[in-house]
């Protein structure tokens, strides 16, 4: 099963996706949309286009896992993306990942505009691979 992984911001929404498997995740896209409606609409589509079967929203909590008004504005996000999906919709932790992707795409020598072009479809990667390690060490348990 293919899935959609989404890295929602203010100003920019990384997209990212995974091979048919569920087992790789690759950037796709961001979004630069600052309206949530219209920010979801364009995510719901990209979730339809890509065959996607679950949807992934970045869970920005907060470092003692309290949700805060962040979190608040992304579960708003999630339900407007399920609604206009249809797919099922999960939250997922994202705690550090545009952190750990800036550090990525500096080491990699992107800086600037590049970078930041780039930084939300990475931490949407980040969020989609920790979700595919978690689940793979719960396939493992079984």
């Amino acid at each position: 099963m293919r899935i959609l992984a989404i890295d929602f911001g203010d100003a920019r929404t990384g997209i990212a996706v995974s091979d048919l498997s569920g087992t790789l995740a690759s950037p796709l896209t961001v979004i630069t949309e600052r309206d949530m409606g219209l920010c979801a609409a364009k995510a719901a589509q990209l979730a339809l286009r890509e065959q996607a079967g679950l949807i992934l929203v970045g869970d920005p909590l907060n470092m003692d896992g309290s949700v805060g008004r962040r979190g608040d504005r992304a579960r708003d996000f999630a339900r407007l993306v399920e609604r206009r999906s249809g797919l099922p919709v999960k939250l997922w932790d994202e705690r550090l990942t545009s952190v750990e992707a800036s550090e990525i795409l500096v080491t990699n020598g992107r800086r600037g505009k590049k970078r930041k072009a780039l930084q939300d479809a990475v931490a949407a990667a980040l969020i989609l691979e920790s979700y595919i390690a978690e689940k793979d060490k719960e396939d493992k348990k079984l």
